[in-house]
Order: structure tokens, then C-alpha cells, then sequence
């Protein structure tokens, strides 16, 4: 398991869109399996504070197709961390110079549902400003309760996100049909 690291909330920086986007081009090498990339999580949600870590969710054809190229990945210098807890994802995650992290990647195949949750809760966030700022402020108090342990954080407003996820999905449901 990965150490903990701080929770670091920092406001909402408009050029995170354009960092998720270049990292999201670098994953080209993956050709034909990489199926599309998309920009998930805090850092994806214009206004709302975030710890400064760019999470994507590339789809792919398999993961199979995927676990063969893992060359790739780590050629990118992502760290490679197999399902590392959630059945069907490929985890990776990249550091900058100074060994924090920057980016997550959270690799799934085009058809899973686990993809249409991130998307969902994601579009969501976006279409209710107010259950952004509620969700900003389960992340802090999240994160006063636990400043230096990450994963006690997100244990911490994983009840939140649940409950918000559901009603994420039912929403996102009239939408893509």
C-alpha cells in the first residue's frame, strides 16, 4: 500500500484542465488501446478546491491489451500499482522532482461501470454548484480531522460520496439516454 501523504486543499487552479489535458496526450502511446481519457475528480470541477494531484481515468480495449503495454506507462514514469483495491482498474500514479505526487491514473475498460460512476459524480458536481460547494466542505472538514493521513481522509467523506454518487447516477441516467 502506498503511504499516506498530507491533504493539501488548494483552491481551484484554472489551468488544471490544460495539465489533466497534457498528461491525458502522453498516454497516446498506448495507440489503439488507449479508447479516450478522461479528466476525473476535484481537479475537474471548475471552482471547487483540490488537493493538487490531476486524476484521469483513460479508458481502454482491455485491460489485458493494457497489462501488455505496462512498458509504456512506466516509461512515462508513472508507477505502476495494479488494482491496488478496486477489481478491474489498472492504478498508476506520477510524482514530480521533488516526489509529490501529481497525477493519478485510474485505468478501466470502455464498458465499465466503474467508469460511468467517476463520470457521473463528476457531471454532477459540475451541473449543481451547490453540492460542490457541500462536497468542498466535507473535504475540509475531512481534512482537519485528518491534515497528515490521506487515506484516513478519504475513508473520512467516503459516506458523502456514496450517498452523492447514488443520486449522481440516477441524474446522469436521464441524461444519457
Amino acid at each position: 500500500m502506498l503511504q499516506p501523504i498530507p491533504v493539501i486543499l488548494a483552491p481551484y487552479n484554472p489551468d488544471w484542465p490544460q495539465m489533466a489535458a497534457g498528461h491525458a496526450e502522453r498516454l497516446r502511446v498506448l495507440g489503439s488501446t488507449l479508447v479516450i481519457v478522461h479528466h476525473i475528480g476535484s481537479t475537474s470541477v471548475p471552482g471547487l478546491a483540490a488537493k493538487p494531484v490531476i486524476d484521469l481515468m483513460p479508458l481502454v480495449t482491455a485491460l489485458a491489451d493494457l497489462d501488455r503495454q505496462r512498458g509504456h506507462v512506466e516509461a512515462l514514469d508513472y508507477e505502476w500499482h495494479g488494482e491496488y483495491g478496486i477489481a478491474g482498474r489498472r492504478y498508476c500514479t506520477l510524482s514530480d522532482e521533488d516526489g509529490i505526487r501529481a497525477v493519478q491514473l485510474h485505468f478501466f475498460e470502455k464498458n465499465s461501470p466503474q467508469a460511468e460512476r467517476h463520470i457521473a459524480f463528476r457531471d454532477y458536481l459540475r451541473a449543481h454548484p451547490d453540492m460542490a460547494a457541500a462536497y468542498e466542505n466535507e473535504k475540509r472538514r475531512a481534512r482537519d480531522l485528518h491534515p497528515n493521513d490521506s487515506h484516513a481522509y478519504t475513508d473520512e467523506k467516503s459516506a458523502w460520496i456514496r450517498k452523492t454518487e447514488a443520486a449522481a447516477l440516477i441524474w446522469y441516467a436521464k441524461f444519457k439516454k
